[in-house]
């Protein structure tokens, strides 16, 4: 059953406006160990979601308010995302591997390995317009037995940003200068990826230049986390950044400047905008799912060039 909360705001600039939505967050569901990895599906209206250490995918129907189990075992699922097919693309940390949904159910595997040798455990995921998917590969999946698989790296504890093209099969990296790679997001007009860095200290987001071949260049810190850790990030329309933090979620200008924090009960792992309008901001913190209607609406990305990327 869904339960209302206040929605306590952290008004920084006269910029911060999505306040001007509801005043009360939605717990959407609880009782999980750890969510993460909310992904929202427009065509079938509900909402799934990682529980990492209880090894399953959740399933929230926006029409009936029923949560049920998507999948279980979910390979310790961590990050997910709809592409532009509409297919669940999962980063499976237990599993050390990419995969995606298939409309009848079957699940493929995407990618595995980087020349011949196991990732970490993949971690969060985004796919562009032209099908390629990009997802970084901390160690947090392999680090003990509680979210994943205890494991040595096969890449000397490095941790990488991988981009797949699933129709050639080309895996490359596409930055290794990274401690702990987390959440990323493409800008509206994926000219720019935003890549959270969990371990580096202090901990923060970087933005990157995409070129058309899919190399990255530049790299700048954007913005520093100022309670905790950066996790998820998400942007908007309008191209402010929305970033989970341990105290909730935090809101940058396209400038970088903090203009505002959501402020959360739980600590926040991940955030997505969904609904029919994309102003429904879901959020993933602790052992809940919380949904905030708010009067921004999330990045609306461009839609694939026509070719079938399977």
């Amino acid at each position: 059953m869904t339960e209302t909360i206040p929605a306590q705001f952290q008004v920084l600039d006269e910029r911060f406006q999505c306040i001007n939505g509801d005043f009360v967050l939605e717990r959407l569901h609880t009782g999980s160990r750890k969510t993460e990895g909310p992904a929202y599906y427009p065509a079938g209206r509900y909402l799934v979601w990682s529980d990492i250490p209880n090894d399953r995918l959740l399933r929230w129907d926006e029409t009936t308010g029923a949560v049920g189990i998507f999948r279980h075992s979910s390979g310790y699922a961590n990050g997910n995302t709809i592409d532009r097919q509409g297919r669940l693309v999962t980063c499976e940390q237990g599993n050390r591997r990419v995969t995606r949904t298939e409309h009848d159910g079957a699940v493929t595997v995407l990618a595995e390995r980087y020349q011949g040798k196991r990732f970490n455990s993949p971690n969060d995921v985004v796919v562009r317009a032209d099908g390629t998917i990009w997802f970084t590969d901390p160690s947090y999946g392999i680090s003990s037995d509680y979210e994943g698989n205890k494991a040595d790296s096969e890449f000397g504890g490095a941790c990488y940003v991988f981009r797949l093209d699933p129709a050639t099969g080309d895996l490359r990296v596409v930055a290794d200068d990274f401690c702990r790679p987390n959440g990323l997001a493409f800008s509206q007009d994926e000219q720019q990826l935003y890549i959270a860095d969990t371990r580096q200290e202090p901990s923060h987001i970087r933005v990157f230049d995409v070129a058309a071949g899919g190399a990255l260049t530049g790299g700048r810190i954007f913005a520093e986390c100022d309670n905790g850790r950066f996790d998820g990030v998400r942007l908007d329309e309008a191209g402010r950044v929305w970033a989970a933090a341990w105290d909730g979620v935090h809101c940058f200008d396209t400038d970088g400047t903090l203009i505002g924090k959501l402020l959360l009960p739980e600590s926040v792992a991940n955030l997505t905008f969904g609904g029919p309008k994309r102003n429904c901001l879901f959020i993933t913190a602790g052992t809940s799912v919380y949904m905030l209607r708010v009067t921004v609406n999330g990045a609306c990305y461009p839609q694939a060039s026509g070719i079938e990327r399977s």
